[in-house]
């Protein structure tokens, strides 16, 4: 399978979430989506940006705009993350990367010299209609919720 692109309909799923229950990307039709992947809870980077996101969550809901955050942790780490951060949106669990791969963010990584496949930091911006209108790949924390909302303002 090919990775999804700017235009093409948003890969649906269903993974279940920290806040209980089950999350699918179609129960957000007629919302804006914003969709990110990242590696790890309770990591700096990781909690930078779900703080940002946390932070700035009105502005996000005054353009119909819910976030989504992903990660292969488990709900409990979720929980436990959410929980320390007092995040406000749904983070949701899939450990087996299945979603990951459907959004092709597993790719190659390397640290202290040891290679192994690891989440890209990524996010989708999705419409109201579930089409891709924007993605980030590789994203660098620093800057990127601002980046997301101006792209948003832009609509």
């Amino acid at each position: 399978m090919s990775a999804p692109k700017i235009g093409d309909m948003a890969p649906d799923f269903e993974l279940p979430s920290h806040e209980g229950g089950t999350v699918s990307l179609s129960q957000f039709r007629g919302k804006n989506v914003v969709l990110y992947f990242y590696p790890k809870d309770n990591t700096s980077g990781c909690t930078l940006e779900a703080e940002g996101f946390r932070d700035r969550e009105k502005e996000f809901e005054e353009l119909d705009t819910v976030i989504l955050g992903v990660s292969k942790d488990s709900i409990k780490s979720h929980s436990s993350f959410a929980l320390k951060t007092s995040i406000n949106f749904d983070l949701l669990s899939d450990p087996d990367q299945r979603i990951h791969r459907l959004y092709d963010v597993i790719k190659p990584k390397k640290m202290y010299g040891r290679e192994y496949m690891g989440t890209d930091r990524s996010t989708f911006v999705i419409d109201k209609t579930g089409k891709i209108l924007k993605e980030y790949r590789g994203v660098k924390v620093k800057g990127h919720v601002d980046e997301v909302l101006g792209f948003l303002k832009t609509l």
